[in-house]
């Protein structure tokens, strides 16, 4: 049943109710003023940024009371104004529990004599990492993710990788939710771990191919990963040896091992370049092997397969990527031959080349199918599906010679399916299929991929979820999803958890906005820098084309975003504040300009490429000071924001929404309530936990609901 609630009854716990409403707390203004660019900047909040904010990361006890006080106290407000969401939350989250299937678990993945997998027990909230025999047998749980966040606030498990003779574990763990990964190396025989710990790292690790020693990146101060070094295992980690470091505070080091298990690769990149030098697995002592120096705006991403490289790459004005081939021994772009030419509009997403076969995941249009190619006669099949939008991935699995591509489907009404698809004979076996538990008929639904005209023209993908046996003639309250940054590409997946809003009568939407590759690269790279603005524009296109079409009304859309799909949150509400219900900005990147502004943060000078760089360049400056959601906060009626950080986040500090929901407050003419919960636990991936993380997710949905009164 679906009714209807008065705005006025949305966040009390009782229509009728006597009690006192609860008073928004406070924040005290402390004016912070400085010069750029001819531009006085005040800042009231600027206070709320910790001095000491990396020791806050490695210790959230280290906070100053009168910010704790602070957060605390908008924890307590959130709380009391949430009113009539909270019960519903907790019947929301019984809803989503129920279509998750507790004992759950991820088809094997072979490697020589055992399969590797990860479950869950059924009430557990971690995972298990575990193996058995590759053709049947008992099962040994290597990790065992239940047993060690017992008792901790916060838990979660990182990358898990096995040594090549299946000895060994490296495996690695996050307890603070800062992304300061901790590298264990666990003796399989035993079960127990040795002595080896390795501090702040990205959590990933490669072994060399004897397995006496791993490769890893250990973050900087700043928290940027610069440095690959070999550790080798039963020894002090002061003796570690340095294989590489990049001094240069605008670019990422990671270290990856190819399929062959030959070399692994450390890529350097940015925001716009990257940079591949090669680890010989078998000769620790080999210098490492540059393949092409770096080049502003160059890209490229590299596999092995015999005396040959295989590289994605942008270079040669392939705007939407091409496959090269290249000799190993002499792998400088001067010797790169076209495997895959480069074609406007189809953009190669990625590439899994093994011993006969190699297979591509491209996009055109926004929908993705995959490209098989047998190596010896260069004859080529696609793999794609009918519906309107969907969603493809593939999954390198461990082993090279082979002819099994694993990938999964799913759609925004059916069930994610993996299948494992023999290349050679394109016979596909369905290996898994999700099961919902409390019943899930994907004919009950409909989606769709329609487009909105932009401002200057442009189409701009949407795709939609809803009911078949919604009325076409009445309006329904939207949750229109939006992200549009980094070239990531929202797919249009399924979500079990989607189905309580879509139940009770909302269309689902995600708005594939500039900033995105969703329609190649150019789609990118008109929503970054100078062009950032049409993120913003095209989400609001998307929010007026689903009125004109009848799908919903003003006033009847909650937006949600979260980190850079945060910052579209803060834009669209200083934007069209009237067109929404309510907003939802998961730890939302909206100071823009202040962080731009400061290079002592971790993600500061790589995300220049990004945004632009304030400090030197005064048309970035001004490009970010007009968009800036923090900065354009203004005397104004304001929808319902429901703002969420983390205290221990590296990526978007829990300054930024603190800051932005007192300034909000402070300056709105009317509307409201703005609301923000941190999670003093947790940092940008919220809490952890399945079920944990589920809470989060029917707390939203609640605000959702109750915004537009659709109350259940």
């Amino acid at each position: 049943m679906i009714f209807s609630a008065s705005k006025a009854a949305r966040f009390m716990s009782h229509p009728q109710s006597t009690m006192p409403k609860p008073v928004p707390p406070a924040a005290q203004q402390r004016p912070v003023t400085r010069a750029l660019h001819g531009v006085t900047l005040t800042d009231e909040y600027a206070w709320l940024r910790a001095e000491n904010w990396q020791e806050v990361l490695r210790d959230p006890n280290a906070l100053a009371g009168d910010i704790r006080a602070l957060l605390e106290a908008e924890n307590a407000y959130a709380q009391a104004m949430l009113g009539t969401a909270l019960p519903l939350q907790a019947h929301l989250l019984a809803e989503m529990r129920a279509r998750i299937l507790e004992a759950d678990q991820d088809p094997p993945s072979p490697d020589g004599i055992f399969a590797y997998y990860q479950r869950y027990n059924h009430g557990g909230q971690h995972e298990l990492l575990c193996r058995q025999p590759r053709h049947g047998g008992e099962e040994t749980v290597l990790v065992n993710g239940d047993d060690l966040a017992r008792g901790q606030a916060y838990f979660h498990l990182g990358h898990a990788m096995h040594s090549p003779d299946h000895s060994r574990l490296a495996w690695s763990f996050d307890d603070k939710g800062s992304e300061l990964f901790t590298l264990r190396i666990r003796n399989l025989a035993t079960g127990i771990d040795f002595g080896d710990t390795l501090a702040e790292t990205d959590g990933s690790a490669v072994w060399n191919a004897d397995g006496t020693s791993i490769y890893y990146v250990r973050l900087d101060g700043n928290h940027r990963p610069s440095k690959v070094l070999r550790h080798r295992i039963g020894t002090d980690t002061a003796d570690d040896v340095l294989v590489f470091e990049e001094p240069d505070a605008g670019f990422f080091v990671n270290v990856r091992a190819l399929q062959t298990g030959h070399y692994a690769a450390i890529t350097i990149h940015d925001h716009d370049s990257s940079e591949c030098r090669l680890i010989d697995l078998r000769n620790g002592d080999a210098p490492l092997r540059l393949i092409e120096p770096r080049q502003p705006g160059i890209r490229y991403d590299v596999q092995q397969r015999g005396p040959h490289l295989y590289l994605l790459t942008n270079a040669d004005g392939a705007k939407d990527f091409k496959l090269v081939r290249a000799p190993l021994d002499a792998p400088a772009r001067p010797n790169w031959v076209d495997e895959v030419p480069h074609l406007p509009g189809r953009m190669i997403v990625a590439q899994i080349i093994v011993q006969a076969h190699s297979a591509r995941l491209e996009r055109e249009n926004g929908l993705p199918r995959i490209i098989v190619t047998q190596t010896a006669s260069g004859e080529q099949h696609s793999i794609d599906f009918a519906e309107e939008a969907y969603s493809l991935s593939m999954e390198p699995g461990y082993e090279f010679d082979t002819a099994t591509l694993r990938f999964t489907y799913s759609s925004m009404t059916t069930p994610r399916e993996i299948y494992d698809y023999d290349m050679a004979t394109r016979q596909r076996v369905l290996v898994k299929r999700q099961h919902i538990p409390s019943g899930h008929d994907p004919a009950d639904y409909v989606t769709r991929r329609i487009f909105a005209r932009a401002a200057d023209g442009e189409m701009v993908p949407v795709s939609i979820l809803y009911r078949r046996d919604r009325d076409a003639q009445k309006p329904s309250p939207l949750l229109l999803y939006g992200y549009g940054a980094y070239g990531h590409s929202i797919p249009a997946a399924f979500s079990a958890n989607r189905l309580s809003l879509v139940d009770r009568g909302f269309v689902y939407a995600i708005a594939h906005v500039r900033g995105g590759t969703d329609k190649g690269w150019h789609w990118y790279e008109d929503g970054k820098l100078a062009s950032k603005p049409n993120t913003f524009s095209d989400f609001v296109a998307v929010a007026r084309h689903m009125i004109a079409q009848g799908y919903t009304t003003q006033g009847q859309i909650v937006a949600h975003g979260g980190s850079a799909g945060g910052m579209l949150m803060g834009a669209i509400a200083n934007m069209a504040p009237e067109l929404f219900a309510g907003i939802i900005a998961d730890v939302p990147f909206v100071d823009v300009l202040t962080t731009m502004l400061d290079d002592t943060l971790p993600l500061t000078p790589p995300e220049w490429l990004e945004w632009g760089n304030p400090i030197n360049d005064v048309a970035a400056f001004d490009t970010i000071r007009n968009y800036s959601p923090y900065d354009n906060v203004r005397a104004q009626n304001y929808p319902a924001i429901f703002a969420q950080g983390g205290l221990s986040d590296p990526r978007v500090t829990y300054w930024e929404p603190a800051k932005w929901v007192a300034r909000l407050r402070a300056r709105m003419t009317g509307g409201g309530p703005i609301l923000l919960k941190t999670n003093m636990d947790a940092g940008h991936g919220g809490a952890s936990g399945r079920f944990s993380q589920l809470e989060e997710v029917a707390l939203d949905y609640a605000f959702a609901l109750t915004q537009t009164g659709t109350l259940a």
